[in-house]
């Protein structure tokens, strides 16, 4: 059903969101008496640089009233505010509580509710999301003979194989929507999508309903005053996915793991919980009794791992992708395909992930030459340094390495990040290496200096180097010039990523992963 001035009134209105409609000086509680009410919108935008012939514009954010201006020659048909802007339109105005979550709704209705089409699944969680995304799309085009669409903070993909760079780890609404449409008319029929705590912030998926929802894990990031001003919105945020799921997977380990059960009772969302265990579960498991999934090291290496689901041994998965972190990640994949709909019998489609790779996470390379290893990661708070670091000592710590890290972190947000991956790294390490990262406005060498104050190890060594390649160039040369000793130089925070942001612009950059191949081959 196309979206129309009066059916977009009713929807808002249906919602509690809808205050009155303005037009021609009238103030009324919906749009029916307007001439054209009922003729379709040709767009739907959040850019007047977009508006054309029959565009509904939804002012949402940090829209300032001037920029109506001129929108009535473009052809604009309506506009969705906050407040009146009658001065700067002759358009009929929808005026609401939250443009935001207007804009998601209108958006769905537009594109024809996709949703509605596809099982959709949303995976929160302050680390593993992409892993455990590109996993269950693994798994579930598996079993769908390629048909499961992908939103990450890396890569969409909408056909099931091809795959283009990201801008956000949650699309806006509009885009979001826009692009499950596409996903349908490809003949997807599963949608596996990162759910940001922003997401939720700024309603980017208010009034979507998760098939299957999952909870990852919980620990400090993104506190700031433009990101959640307390460890407790952050979670407040994440926690939200529970009532918007129909079912929602837990790890049964992750903090505040109680609390999340309790909101769940309370919606009335039934609950599959994993839980990567130290060893092996006594006894043949009993699927009426704790974890839905369970996973544990298949030996001493921790180099591949068992696992059982609803009873069902599920044998030895080995993954391209190393890091008893990952494994979780990879049960948590299996427990929510299972969810959507795999079967346990389905041992093939369940290892389907174990060959995948994502890009900028846990790259390694290794140069013989010098005994040195390279890993690429995305870690960039304490929890996943942390968890890199676990990975290091497992791998290497019989071999006592030198231990390079070449790290920065986000200018204007997330300033307990700084303090948290010196603390994380400072006495496991021999040397650390402060680079840029990213930043809209705050100067690189700011951020480099915050982090050098939090260093209280006379041990370790350190370095500023702000130019990214010269900083890994730096690393890398130090590494291959003691051929005596073993090396793990760790290069941390942008993964894949071709740019770098520097004043609110992205700047291109060569990537952390292709530098270090650029160099090595060299």
């Amino acid at each position: 059903m196309a979206l129309t001035l009066n059916s977009a009134a009713e929807l808002l209105a249906r919602h509690h969101l809808l205050r009155e409609v303005i037009h021609d000086g009238s103030w009324t509680r919906g749009a029916s008496g307007i001439d054209g009410a009922d003729a379709p919108f040709a767009s739907v935008t959040y850019d007047t640089r977009t508006v054309a012939e029959g565009s509904l514009l939804v002012c949402k954010g940090r829209f300032r009233p001037e920029f109506l201006d001129g929108c009535d020659d473009k052809g604009l048909a309506a506009y969705v505010a906050e407040t009146d802007l009658s001065e700067h339109s002759h358009a009929p105005g929808l005026i609401v509580d939250d443009a935001r979550k207007a804009l998601s709704l209108l958006a769905a209705e537009f594109y024809g509710r996709p949703q509605d089409e596809l099982t959709v699944i949303g995976i929160t969680g302050t680390k593993g999301k992409t892993t455990t995304a590109y996993f269950t799309q693994a798994v579930l085009n598996a079993h769908s003979g390629g048909r499961c669409a992908l939103f990450s903070s890396v890569d969409n993909c909408l056909d099931g194989h091809t795959y283009f760079e990201s801008d956000l780890t949650t699309p806006e609404s509009l885009d979001a929507f826009r692009m499950m449409r596409e996903a349908v008319s490809n003949g997807m029929r599963y949608l596996v999508m990162e759910v940001s705590s922003q997401a939720y912030k700024v309603h980017r998926v208010y009034g979507l309903t998760f098939d299957v929802g999952a909870f990852l894990n919980i620990s400090p990031d993104h506190i700031s005053p433009i990101e959640h001003p307390t460890l407790e919105d952050y979670l407040y945020c994440k926690r939200r996915i529970t009532a918007n799921s129909r079912t929602l997977v837990l790890n049964a380990r992750a903090a505040h793991a109680d609390l999340i059960r309790e909101d769940a009772a309370a919606a009335g969302v039934p609950v599959r919980d994993f839980a990567l265990l130290d060893a092996a579960p006594a006894g043949a498991g009993d699927a009426s009794e704790g974890p839905s999934a369970v996973a544990w090291p298949a030996d001493v290496s921790h180099d591949s791992y068992l696992m059982r689901l609803d009873g069902r041994d599920l044998g030895r998965y080995r993954l391209h992708l190393v890091g008893d972190f990952n494994y979780e990640n990879a049960l948590a994949a299996v427990t929510i395909a299972h969810a959507a709909g795999v079967g346990a019998d389905e041992i093939e489609t369940l290892h389907a992930m174990e060959p995948t790779r994502v890009s900028g996470r846990m790259e390694r390379y290794r140069d013989e030459a010098s005994d040195t290893d390279v890993i690429v990661d995305y870690a960039h708070n304490y929890t996943s340094v942390k968890a890199l670091l676990d990975f290091v000592d497992a791998r290497y710590g019989a071999r006592r390495p030198h231990i390079t890290l070449v790290a920065g972190s986000a200018g204007n947000k997330a300033y307990d990040r700084r303090r948290e991956i010196v603390e994380a790294a400072q006495d496991r390490i021999a040397r650390f290496v402060f680079t840029a990262e990213d930043t809209d406005t705050e100067p690189y060498a700011d951020i480099c200096r915050d982090m050098l104050s939090f260093v209280t190890n006379p041990s370790v060594a350190t370095a500023t180097i702000l130019d990214r390649v010269e900083a890994i160039t730096d690393a890398l040369a130090d590494a291959r010039s003691h051929a005596e000793r073993t090396d793990v130089v760790l290069i941390i925070g942008k993964g894949h990523e071709r740019w770098i942001k520097d004043l609110n612009r992205h700047v291109p950059y060569e990537g952390d992963d292709h530098v270090v191949e650029r160099l090595l081959n060299a």
